[in-house]
């Protein structure tokens, strides 16, 4: 990164996705911005040894007879991994498996006022898209009936949480009303999760709402 990430996940996020709680599209944003944050990388790798300190304590647990055996015989029997090769791109290394490893091949859909979308395939408790944001460009006025996760890729936005740069994360919940604006200097590009529909204050958007699916 180029600069500082001020922005970050909060410590019930981290502990989620530690723990394995949290729904696929939830935790592909999360893992999107550990990779590119050494700071929640960092509380992520402290989560994990509180989490293992945890396991190592409990009592043991008892098994059927014959598990151990049946466990090994199904390691020995599948087949070897092939070899992954990191693909080169300008996509975070969590992305790769869903958009490929450049934004360029992004396969975008126009949803009003420039703005384009690409609804990324996760399970269905929450989901994924990227977004593209013209530069200078508003999102129109929105509130939230859940959780909203909005990770920078690229480009910089602005709204009453501040200003959010490459690597940035904004969580947002039913208690935020705001109005994300493009930095003027270039467009946006973000991750954004929804467990829930936005509450759009126009008319417009609202119309529209039920053919983008946000």
């Amino acid at each position: 990164m180029t600069h500082t990430i001020t922005h970050h996940l909060t410590d019930d996020l981290i502990l989620g996705y530690s723990a394995g709680t949290l729904p696929e599209a939830v935790n592909l944003v999360i893992a999107t911005h550990i990779s590119m944050c050494d700071t929640c990388r960092a509380a992520l790798h402290a989560q994990d040894a509180v989490g293992g300190a945890l396991v190592e304590a409990a009592p043991p647990a008892s098994l059927a007879m014959g598990s151990l055996a049946s466990v090994l015989a199904r390691i020995q029997s599948a087949p070897a991994p092939e070899p992954r090769v990191k693909p080169r791109g300008d996509v975070p290394a969590p992305l790769t498996d869903y958009i490929g490893a450049t934004l360029a091949d992004v396969k975008w859909r126009p949803v009003g006022m420039g703005v384009k979308q690409a609804v990324l395939r996760t399970s269905p408790e929450a989901t994924a898209r990227l977004l593209y944001i013209p530069a200078g460009t508003a999102v129109p006025d929105h509130g939230h009936n859940g959780l909203e996760l909005t990770l920078v890729l690229q480009g910089a936005f602005s709204d009453e949480g501040g200003t959010f740069r490459a690597g940035d994360i904004e969580v947002a919940g039913d208690d935020l009303e705001h109005t994300p604006v493009a930095d003027i200097s270039a467009d946006c590009i973000c991750l954004a999760v929804t467990d829930a529909p936005l509450r759009f204050k126009g008319w417009l958007p609202r119309l529209a709402q039920p053919f983008v699916g946000i």
